[in-house]
Protein backbone atom coordinates (compact mmCIF):
# COMPACT_ATOMS: atom_id res chain seq x y z
CA UNK A 1 0.00 0.00 0.00
CA UNK A 2 1.34 3.51 -0.54
CA UNK A 3 1.86 5.23 2.87
CA UNK A 4 2.94 8.81 3.86
CA UNK A 5 3.05 10.79 7.25
CA UNK A 6 1.80 14.04 7.52
CA UNK A 7 0.39 16.85 9.66
CA UNK A 8 -3.11 17.14 9.07
CA UNK A 9 -5.14 20.61 8.89
CA UNK A 10 -7.42 21.66 11.45
CA UNK A 11 -10.57 22.36 9.89
CA UNK A 12 -11.20 26.20 10.06
CA UNK A 13 -7.69 26.10 8.01
CA UNK A 14 -9.11 23.79 5.69
CA UNK A 15 -12.07 26.35 5.26
CA UNK A 16 -10.02 29.02 4.65
CA UNK A 17 -7.96 27.17 2.66
CA UNK A 18 -11.45 26.05 0.71
CA UNK A 19 -12.48 29.79 0.31
CA UNK A 20 -8.95 30.94 -1.36
CA UNK A 21 -9.48 27.79 -3.55
CA UNK A 22 -12.42 29.01 -4.78
CA UNK A 23 -11.43 32.61 -5.88
CA UNK A 24 -8.54 30.68 -8.00
CA UNK A 25 -10.36 28.06 -9.51
CA UNK A 26 -11.99 30.31 -12.67
CA UNK A 27 -13.45 26.60 -14.04
CA UNK A 28 -11.04 25.64 -15.89
CA UNK A 29 -9.26 22.15 -16.27
CA UNK A 30 -6.02 23.72 -15.79
CA UNK A 31 -5.50 22.91 -12.33
CA UNK A 32 -6.33 20.38 -10.24
CA UNK A 33 -7.37 21.66 -7.11
CA UNK A 34 -6.76 19.73 -3.62
CA UNK A 35 -9.74 18.36 -1.54
CA UNK A 36 -10.27 19.84 2.13
CA UNK A 37 -10.16 16.21 2.83
CA UNK A 38 -6.54 16.08 1.03
CA UNK A 39 -4.82 18.96 2.98
CA UNK A 40 -1.73 18.08 5.30
CA UNK A 41 1.61 18.91 5.91
CA UNK A 42 3.67 16.19 4.61
CA UNK A 43 6.65 15.00 6.89
CA UNK A 44 7.99 11.89 5.17
CA UNK A 45 6.40 9.90 2.06
CA UNK A 46 7.35 6.13 1.90
CA UNK A 47 5.61 5.06 -1.12
CA UNK A 48 4.34 1.12 -1.83
CA UNK A 49 5.01 -0.99 1.60
CA UNK A 50 3.97 -4.15 2.82
CA UNK A 51 2.09 -5.08 5.53
CA UNK A 52 4.92 -5.94 7.56
CA UNK A 53 7.19 -2.50 7.06
CA UNK A 54 3.39 -0.36 7.91
CA UNK A 55 3.92 -1.89 11.20
CA UNK A 56 7.41 -1.10 11.70
CA UNK A 57 6.45 2.09 9.68
CA UNK A 58 3.96 2.76 13.04
CA UNK A 59 6.44 1.21 15.60
CA UNK A 60 9.05 4.13 15.02
CA UNK A 61 5.99 7.13 14.58
CA UNK A 62 5.45 5.95 18.15
CA UNK A 63 8.73 6.00 19.08
CA UNK A 64 9.32 9.83 17.98
CA UNK A 65 5.96 10.95 18.65
CA UNK A 66 6.78 10.35 22.64
CA UNK A 67 10.00 13.05 22.28
CA UNK A 68 8.03 16.10 21.06
CA UNK A 69 5.72 18.25 22.83
CA UNK A 70 2.77 20.09 21.19
CA UNK A 71 3.98 23.06 18.75
CA UNK A 72 2.20 25.86 17.30
CA UNK A 73 2.06 25.83 13.25
CA UNK A 74 1.34 29.19 10.92
CA UNK A 75 0.31 29.14 7.32
CA UNK A 76 1.59 32.47 5.52
CA UNK A 77 1.82 33.16 2.01
CA UNK A 78 1.49 31.48 -1.50
CA UNK A 79 4.19 30.30 -3.90
CA UNK A 80 4.78 28.55 -7.19
CA UNK A 81 7.30 25.50 -7.73
CA UNK A 82 9.25 25.93 -9.35
CA UNK A 83 9.86 29.41 -8.03
CA UNK A 84 9.59 32.02 -10.56
CA UNK A 85 8.37 29.68 -13.39
CA UNK A 86 6.16 30.80 -16.23
CA UNK A 87 4.01 28.00 -15.77
CA UNK A 88 4.66 26.39 -12.77
CA UNK A 89 3.50 22.66 -11.68
CA UNK A 90 2.36 23.11 -8.47
CA UNK A 91 0.75 26.07 -6.17
CA UNK A 92 1.28 26.16 -2.78
CA UNK A 93 0.56 27.84 0.83
CA UNK A 94 3.49 28.75 2.99
CA UNK A 95 4.71 27.72 6.68
CA UNK A 96 5.82 30.43 8.91
CA UNK A 97 9.77 28.91 9.57
CA UNK A 98 9.21 26.65 12.32
CA UNK A 99 12.07 25.19 14.72
CA UNK A 100 9.72 22.23 15.74
CA UNK A 101 8.79 21.46 12.59
CA UNK A 102 12.16 21.04 11.04
CA UNK A 103 13.46 19.07 14.24
CA UNK A 104 10.38 16.24 14.07
CA UNK A 105 10.83 16.37 9.67
CA UNK A 106 14.45 15.92 10.39
CA UNK A 107 14.14 12.87 12.81
CA UNK A 108 11.20 11.37 10.94
CA UNK A 109 14.00 11.69 7.62
CA UNK A 110 17.08 10.13 9.99
CA UNK A 111 15.02 7.49 11.89
CA UNK A 112 13.72 6.02 8.39
CA UNK A 113 16.82 6.26 6.72
CA UNK A 114 18.25 3.63 9.82
CA UNK A 115 15.67 1.20 8.54
CA UNK A 116 16.27 0.80 4.91
CA UNK A 117 13.76 4.11 3.36
CA UNK A 118 15.99 6.16 1.39
CA UNK A 119 16.55 9.74 2.61
CA UNK A 120 14.78 12.51 0.52
CA UNK A 121 17.33 14.31 -1.86
CA UNK A 122 15.75 18.01 -1.77
CA UNK A 123 15.90 20.04 1.23
CA UNK A 124 12.42 19.71 3.45
CA UNK A 125 10.22 23.30 2.32
CA UNK A 126 7.70 22.55 4.25
CA UNK A 127 4.35 23.85 2.32
CA UNK A 128 0.75 22.80 1.77
CA UNK A 129 -0.23 21.82 -1.56
CA UNK A 130 -3.22 24.24 -2.81
CA UNK A 131 -3.21 23.25 -6.45
CA UNK A 132 -1.35 20.90 -9.63
CA UNK A 133 -0.82 22.83 -12.70
CA UNK A 134 -2.11 20.55 -15.73
CA UNK A 135 -1.97 23.55 -18.52
CA UNK A 136 -1.34 27.67 -19.08
CA UNK A 137 -5.23 28.70 -19.71
CA UNK A 138 -6.41 31.06 -17.04
CA UNK A 139 -2.84 31.22 -15.63
CA UNK A 140 -2.35 34.79 -15.64
CA UNK A 141 -5.06 35.63 -13.45
CA UNK A 142 -4.47 33.04 -10.83
CA UNK A 143 -0.97 34.33 -10.80
CA UNK A 144 -2.48 37.53 -10.09
CA UNK A 145 -4.65 36.07 -7.09
CA UNK A 146 -1.63 34.06 -5.86
CA UNK A 147 0.58 37.54 -5.61
CA UNK A 148 -1.86 39.46 -3.65
CA UNK A 149 -2.26 36.46 -1.22
CA UNK A 150 1.88 36.14 -1.02
CA UNK A 151 1.89 38.22 3.14
CA UNK A 152 -1.46 37.23 4.17
CA UNK A 153 -1.83 34.68 6.88
CA UNK A 154 -4.38 31.73 6.50
CA UNK A 155 -4.26 30.82 10.39
CA UNK A 156 -2.62 29.41 13.04
CA UNK A 157 -3.39 25.60 14.31
CA UNK A 158 -1.49 24.10 17.33
CA UNK A 159 0.25 20.42 16.16
CA UNK A 160 -0.45 17.73 18.60
CA UNK A 161 0.28 14.47 16.71
CA UNK A 162 1.48 12.72 13.34
CA UNK A 163 -0.69 10.74 10.89
CA UNK A 164 0.58 7.72 8.87
CA UNK A 165 -2.00 7.50 5.75
CA UNK A 166 -2.75 4.91 2.69
CA UNK A 167 -2.95 7.29 -0.18
CA UNK A 168 -5.40 5.42 -2.95
CA UNK A 169 -4.55 6.88 -6.52
CA UNK A 170 -8.16 6.75 -8.79
CA UNK A 171 -8.95 9.23 -11.84
CA UNK A 172 -10.64 11.84 -9.88
CA UNK A 173 -7.68 12.05 -7.15
CA UNK A 174 -6.04 10.73 -4.77
CA UNK A 175 -8.03 9.35 -1.81
CA UNK A 176 -6.58 9.18 2.10
CA UNK A 177 -7.38 6.71 4.63
CA UNK A 178 -5.86 7.20 8.09
CA UNK A 179 -4.53 4.19 9.30
CA UNK A 180 -2.73 5.73 12.63
CA UNK A 181 -2.16 8.21 14.95
CA UNK A 182 0.89 9.31 16.99
CA UNK A 183 -0.01 11.97 19.39
CA UNK A 184 2.77 14.33 21.03
CA UNK A 185 3.75 14.38 24.48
Amino acid sequence: MRTFVAIELDDRIKNTLSALIQKLDLGGKNVRWVKPQGMHLTLKFFGEVSEDRTAEIKSVLESIAKDYSRFSLSLKGTGTFPQGAQIPRVIWIGIEKNEALQEIQARVENEFHKIRFPKEKRKYHPHLTLGRVKGPQNLETIMETLAIHKEIEFGKMTVNKMTLFKSTLKPSGAEYTILSEFFLE
